[in-house]
């Protein structure tokens, strides 16, 4: 059995890089919410160590979230990050107290004992930075821990009992503002865990596909494949696991990027020989969606017809038992979230929200465990082309949504080539990994221009291109003057149709990534 860390969440807001910073070393681990944490459960789990996160509650107040009393005896390495060193410690009988004197953002520590946590990295006599959030205070120290670092108002900014393996820090090495944050985890779930950190996406592949194979036996599975990256990982490894069991859906809804389709249904059909149901729809989509310029609209015709057409299919194959989809790590924790945050809402028109209770099937969902670059590295594993694995962020209503104007074959087509130019310019330069997400937008509006002495009256168009880690906020991208002249010159004097083109500076927010 592979080693595995356990995160207790108590409703940090960033627990999930704790997860990153463990999985960065090779070695798998979950998150689970304290309020479904149980000894029992921490057994059957059987984790090498276990991180309590940190939270917004105070450890000193009644009622506040606790980790299980028979965890601090289980023989098991912990480590507690800012509420968690509190809770720890308040659990161990120690106190902890709300203070006058808080620390929130940039901090220093000295590190005043040495310790295997700090070893290789930080020396006993020696300030470092870290980032601080909290609004209470540790007064004392549990039976058996010393102080190993102190900062300006924390007289126990670490803490550590080694004999046990139990320790505690007030800030959050989980977060780039600590900068030796993630060697500080690396040295708990490597050097004081054991860990031996091979997890890797080549064993995530073959435990998986033996998974596969145990859950779904002789059964049939149908997927609804869109052709982004989640959808094409889990059909290439539930394939590899099961063959011709499995069928893919393909709805072509016709608001793709120019030669998508057809790359789709070439890799899956003919590169990997996949079952694959390619339903052209586009003309329907296109017809239903004329006239539409609400965006949430157009995204409820999308997301109905495509449901429609899906399960039109999936009857006409019968028989099938099993339901893939590409659900990912971040929306099963957001399910499960220790602060009550919202189920998962799974977007109809390329993830099958709302077929499975209709169609009484059973979900296979192989990515669940896994974050959006892990599922990127399987792809590789998996030997998906790159231009399917690397692939920007592309929304489910497709070019829908980047025709603020309205859909119609000609607005479509127009976009889809100004679209394809925009990000060949960017694969050209050597640009397009560095940028979180590429748009073409073409607009409502109509200007004058002049080319070839004539006067013309056409479209203008609206460039977009951001720097995010997360898309949750965003930045645009600084290209220079000669990338966009040459992009904007291509696009006017290549695409019939247009004769401005714009580059939209706005951040994320106030701005979205999207135009809609």
């Amino acid at each position: 059995m592979m080693d595995r860390i356990l995160i207790i969440d108590f409703g940090s807001q960033v627990t999930q890089l704790i997860a990153r910073r463990v999985r960065e070393n090779g070695v798998y681990c979950e998150i689970h919410p304290y309020n479904k944490v149980t000894e029992e459960s921490i057994q059957e789990y059987s984790p090498e160590a276990v991180i309590l996160s940190g939270g917004p509650a105070s450890a000193h107040a009644a009622d506040t979230p606790r980790a299980p009393d028979g965890l601090f005896d289980m023989n098991l390495p912990v480590l507690g990050i800012c509420y968690g060193e509190q809770v720890m410690c308040r659990q161990l009988g120690a106190k902890v107290e709300s203070s006058d004197e808080r620390e929130f953002g940039h901090a220093f520590v000295e590190v005043v004992k040495e310790s295997l946590l700090f070893e290789g990295i930080w020396t006993q006599g020696n300030r470092y930075q870290v980032w601080m959030s909290h609004g209470d205070k540790i007064i004392s120290m549990p039976k058996g821990f010393e102080t190993i670092a102190v900062s300006e108002s924390s007289p126990f900014a670490a803490i550590a009992n080694e004999n046990r393996k139990h320790y505690g820090v007030q800030f959050h090495p989980e977060v780039i503002h600590t900068p030796d944050g993630a060697k500080i985890l690396a040295n708990f779930v490597l050097k004081i865990a054991g860990c031996t950190g091979d997890w890797t996406m080549a064993n995530f592949r073959r435990s998986s596909i033996d998974k596969i194979r145990n859950d779904v036996g002789d059964g049939k599975v149908i997927c609804g494949l869109s052709g982004g990256v989640d959808s094409s990982v889990a059909a290439k490894l539930i394939h590899e696991a099961i063959g011709d069991q499995l069928t893919c859906i393909f709805v072509d809804h016709g608001l793709l990027r120019k030669g998508e389709a057809e790359q789709v249904v070439k890799t899956f059909r003919d590169r990997f020989n996949i079952e694959l149901v390619h339903r052209d729809a586009s003309d329907l989509f296109i017809r239903e969606l004329e006239g539409r310029k609400d965006p949430e609209e157009k995204r409820k015709i999308i997301g109905r017809l495509f449901i429609e057409i899906f399960e039109e299919e999936a009857e006409k194959i019968g028989g099938a038992n099993f339901l893939a989809q590409g659900t990912l790590y971040p929306d099963v924790i957001e399910s499960v979230s220790a602060t009550g945050g919202p189920s998962v809402t799974i977007k109809s028109h390329h993830n099958v929200g709302g077929l499975p209770e209709r169609m009484k099937m059973t979900l296979v969902e192989p990515l669940r465990e896994l974050f959006k670059d892990e599922v990127r590295a399987l792809g590789q594993e998996l030997d998906l082309p790159e231009e399917i694995v690397g692939r920007h962020p592309f929304p489910g209503p497709g070019l829908a949504i980047r025709l603020p104007g309205g859909v119609t074959k000609e607005t479509l087509g127009i976009l889809r080539e100004a679209d394809a130019i925009y990000i060949e310019e960017i694969q050209n330069a050597g640009l397009y990994d560095k940028i979180w997400q590429a748009l073409a937008v073409l607009l409502p509006v109509r200007t004058v221009g002049v080319m070839g002495d004539d006067r013309t009256y056409e479209f203008a168009c609206a460039l977009r291109a951001v720097t995010s880690t997360d898309g949750m906020t965003a930045d645009y991208y600084p290209f220079d003057h000669n990338f966009l002249r040459r992009t904007a010159n291509r696009i006017i004097n290549e695409v019939p149709g247009i004769n401005r083109v714009t580059y939209d500076i706005t951040s994320k927010p106030p701005g979205t990534i999207e135009w809609e």
